[in-house]
């Protein structure tokens, strides 16, 4: 892979993490790093392990664990919060990476992390899709 390629997929996924609750996909995101959206695709999980819809899913994922740990908000605005559409697909990817409803997630204490910079929290509570890329270096 280019080096000139790597740039403009680190803008994409610079695009996906700031721009997350808006409506990405893969077309404009492609259209963005001048390719193909097929190239893009490929490009972006060599580059980065996962797919630009998983990686974008996982920033909105993690976005969301945040609103739901303060409380105030009912699962659904949260859902609208992170830039999904659908309630049933943010419940079913939600429980797919983090091992529990939202509406569980939000219900439950979380004073075990409140001392903690936010941070630094955010390594420890990143959503970590189970079966995902394994290491190369592993056997």
């Amino acid at each position: 892979m280019e080096l000139s390629d790597l740039v403009l997929l680190r803008r994409a996924r610079d695009r996906m993490d700031r721009d997350y609750a808006e409506p990405l996909d893969v077309p404009a995101l492609a259209s963005d790093a001048h390719m193909s959206a097929g190239h893009f695709s490929r490009s972006f999980r060599a580059a980065f392990g996962e797919s630009p819809y998983g990686y974008l899913m996982t920033r909105r994922i993690e976005r969301a664990k945040a609103l739901l740990r303060r409380g105030d908000l009912p699962v659904t605005e949260v859902c609208m919060a992170v830039g999904c559409t659908s309630l049933g697909s943010f419940s079913s990817r939600f429980t797919e990476l983090v091992g529990e409803s939202p509406s569980a997630y939000r219900a439950r204490p979380h004073t075990e992390g409140a001392a903690i910079p936010p941070c630094v929290a955010k390594i420890f509570t990143r959503p970590v899709r189970s079966g995902g890329a394994k290491d190369p270096s592993r056997p």
